[in-house]
């Protein structure tokens, strides 16, 4: 190891560190200076301090640009990992006293709707009252990229394609239909012919590519001849409920969420109705994460429920 790389961990304000994440989750000076609430030059002398103890330009920012560099992406991937590290200790420290305790970070795609994930969770924190929690929601390439880099306990979300740096389980399966909204001229139709549909402007979600989780969806959309051009597109599943419910288009849902929505007289069911594509969605950790004991109970609890409830109870419909 060269001297200067020696040096540099104890010459470094790890604060500085912590700052230039912010800077790049919030993509900006300005936003960072309101998440920290400090003024914007002490983020910009900050981010300057940074770059020349580093001696490379983390962030492009001009009046109206902000581009993270090459350099800057490497440092914010690093810096995540050991941030997420760091943010194991007091449930790491908790494990020593032999406490069933710690902090459970979940990640997962929006308006995850598992009945046997929820009773697993109820009868989890009875059983240890100690043990805190925080759940985040994000696109389905973002739970797995704060899988990776060590910032969550475990990711519930859709995996077109295993990783080998994580372990992924099926959590649950669920069945997608499309459903039009009160305005739309097919709703409350019976016997609708899956012809009817073609022309229709859609709706979906983000991940709605052929390449993407949910490229069934998009096979199930082409079957239904609809327009191939989206009207609306969003990573949340309310708000692509939303875009279907106000008229902009036709999308598919998953028939057990739209449950309630068609008894509510807010959504109706539209053909195909046989052969609808099934999506599963993934319980995801990483096994090189060192888990608090929290942590390490719920995962195992988890993994348990998977195990002993067999794939056909754990099918939404």
């Amino acid at each position: 190891m060269k001297p200067y790389e020696q040096k540099f961990p104890w010459t470094l304000d790890w604060n500085l560190l912590r700052t230039f994440i912010v800077v790049v989750e919030q993509q900006g000076i300005t936003r960072a200076a309101n998440f920290l609430g400090v003024k914007q030059p002490t983020i910009s002398a900050a981010l300057k301090r940074l770059e020349d103890t580093v001696g490379q330009k983390l962030v492009d920012r001009r009046p109206t640009h902000f581009t993270v560099t090459e350099a800057g992406r490497v440092l914010y991937r690093e810096c995540s990992t050991v941030f997420g590290s760091v943010s194991q200790l007091p449930g790491l420290l908790d494990r020593a006293e032999n406490r069933i305790s710690g902090h459970v970070g979940i990640v997962m795609t929006s308006h995850v709707v598992c009945r046997h994930f929820d009773d697993l969770l109820e009868t989890f924190n009875r059983a240890h009252p100690d043990a805190t929690y925080s759940i985040v929601v994000a696109e389905s390439s973002e739970v797995l990229n704060r899988l990776r880099q060590n910032r969550a306990t475990l990711g519930i979300c859709l995996m077109r394609e295993r990783d080998p740096a994580l372990h992924a389980e099926v959590l649950f399966r669920e069945y997608f239909a499309l459903y039009c909204g009160p305005h739309h001229r097919l709703f409350g139709k019976e016997k609708i012919r899956l012809s009817e549909l073609q022309g229709e402007s859609s709706v979906s979600f983000q991940t709605d590519a052929e390449s993407g989780p949910l490229h069934s969806v998009t096979h199930l959309r082409e079957q239904a001849l609809l327009r191939p051009e989206l009207k609306g597109v969003s990573a949340n599943l309310p708000e692509v409920r939303r875009m279907i419910v106000a008229g902009l288009g036709i999308g598919a849902l998953p028939v057990h969420v739209a449950h309630r929505d068609v008894q509510a007289g807010n959504l109706w069911r539209l053909p195909p109705y046989t052969g609808i594509p099934a999506v599963d969605v993934v319980f995801v950790t990483n096994p090189n994460r060192s888990a608090n004991p929290a942590e390490s109970k719920l995962i195992a609890a988890i993994s348990e429920l998977i195990r002993t409830v067999r794939l056909e109870e754990r099918t939404y419909q």
